[in-house]
C-alpha cells in the first residue's frame, strides 16, 4: 500500500459508550491504533472529534482546505477522511466540487462504535485505505460496507444497517475484493470549482420542506433571517403551491438563490405540473437539482454563494455544479 493520510473528524468510528449513549471522543491516533490494517503506511491528522450532526459549514470548509494542503505533498498517495455518517454525504460532496487531483479522497465511517467487538469500523477503514492508496481519477468517494460510491448522489439510506450508503437514483461505482478494488463504472464530474477564500464567512443556506398545509412562512422567515440560498424540498417531481411560487419569486428578486429538490427518495426533479408545480417554480427562478437531494443541494448552493457576489454568476455556478442548462 502507498502512503495514506487519515484525516480524523470524529463520528461513530471515534465513539465510545457514555452514561446515556455514544459520543465521539477518540482522537485519530486512537482510532488508527485500534483499527489500522496490517502493513498500512497511514499517517494521522486530527482535525475534529465531533459527532457529525454538530458539524458546521465552517468546519466543512476547514476540512476542504486541510485536504488540499495535504495533497500539496506529492508523496501522498491518497487521503482517507473518517467522518460521522449523519452528515458524511454533505462533506464528501462539498470536497468533490473542488477536487481536481488525480489522487482520491475517500470518506468512511462506521455504524457501530469503536469499542463494539462486532463493529464495522475496522473493515470500513481497511477498505478505505486500500481505495485511497490504489485508485486514481475517481474524485471523492464513499467506501462503506465493501462498496465504493461516488460522492455525488450518495446519501445515507439507512439509520442503522451496516450498508448505510447508496445513490437512490444511481448505482455504485465499485466494490472492494480481498486486496483490490474492482471498478464497475466511471463517474462524469463537472469541472472543479476554484477554492473559496480561506476563512471566508459561511453563508446561511436553509432547507424548507413542502407538505400538506405548508405555506410560504418558513421560506419567508429564512429570507428575513439573511439566507443567501434556500433549498425547497418539494413534493413529487418538484411541486408546491401558487403561494410558494410567489414566495420564491420574491426571494429570487431579493437576490436569494433558490434550488428546487424533492422529498421523494429517488428520481429527478421534472417540470410536469403547473398550478404551483415545478413548471411554475422553475419559471419563478428556482433551479432544479436533478437527482440531488436536499442536503447535497444545500452544499451546491453554499458553493455557488461562495463563488462571488454577482447573482447571475452564482446561478451559472450552481447550474455548473448541478449539470443543468439554463431553461
Amino acid at each position: 500500500m502507498g502512503r495514506v493520510v487519515m484525516v480524523s473528524t470524529g463520528g461513530t468510528i471515534a465513539s465510545r459508550r457514555q452514561e446515556h449513549g455514544y459520543a465521539a471522543e477518540a482522537r485519530g491516533h486512537e482510532v488508527l491504533g485500534a483499527l489500522a490494517p496490517p502493513g498500512a503506511a497511514v499517517e494521522v491528522l486530527d482535525l475534529f472529534t465531533l459527532n457529525s450532526a454538530h458539524l458546521t459549514t465552517a468546519n466543512q470548509l476547514t476540512l476542504l482546505h486541510t485536504v488540499h494542503e495535504v495533497l500539496a505533498d506529492p508523496d501522498v498517495d491518497g487521503i482517507v477522511v473518517t467522518h460521522g455518517t449523519d452528515t458524511l454525504e454533505e462533506s464528501a460532496f462539498l470536497l468533490d466540487l473542488y477536487h481536481r487531483d488525480r489522487r482520491p479522497v475517500v470518506f468512511t465511517g462506521a455504524q457501530r462504535p469503536l469499542d463494539d467487538p462486532d463493529g464495522d469500523a475496522q473493515g470500513n477503514l481497511r477498505d478505505a485505505v486500500l481505495a485511497a492508496s490504489t485508485l486514481r481519477d475517481q474524485g471523492v468517494l464513499v467506501v462503506f460496507d465493501g462498496l465504493v460510491h461516488a460522492a455525488r448522489g450518495t446519501v445515507k439510506t439507512h439509520t442503522l444497517a451496516r450498508a448505510a450508503f447508496g445513490d437512490p437514483s444511481g448505482r455504485r461505482i465499485g466494490m472492494v475484493k480481498p486486496g483490490r478494488v474492482v471498478l464497475e463504472r466511471r463517474v462524469e464530474r463537472p469541472v472543479a470549482l476554484p477554492l473559496p477564500v480561506p476563512r471566508a464567512p459561511s453563508p446561511r443556506v436553509d432547507v424548507v420542506m413542502h407538505h400538506c398545509d405548508a405555506g410560504p412562512l418558513l421560506l419567508e422567515a429564512a429570507v428575513a433571517a439573511g439566507a443567501r440560498g434556500i433549498v425547497l424540498a418539494a413534493t413529487g417531481a418538484g411541486n408546491a403551491t401558487p403561494a410558494m411560487v410567489e414566495a420564491v419569486t420574491r426571494a429570487v428578486s431579493a437576490g436569494v438563490l433558490v434550488a428546487l429538490s424533492t422529498r421523494v427518495a429517488a428520481g429527478p426533479v421534472t417540470p410536469l405540473y403547473t398550478g404551483g408545480g415545478a413548471v411554475d417554480l422553475i419559471a419563478a427562478g428556482a433551479v432544479p437539482t436533478g437527482v440531488l437531494r436536499a442536503a447535497q443541494a444545500r452544499i451546491a448552493l453554499v458553493a455557488a454563494v461562495l463563488s462571488g457576489e454577482d447573482p447571475a454568476d452564482r446561478v451559472a455556478v450552481l447550474r455548473q455544479v448541478l449539470h443543468t442548462a439554463a431553461p
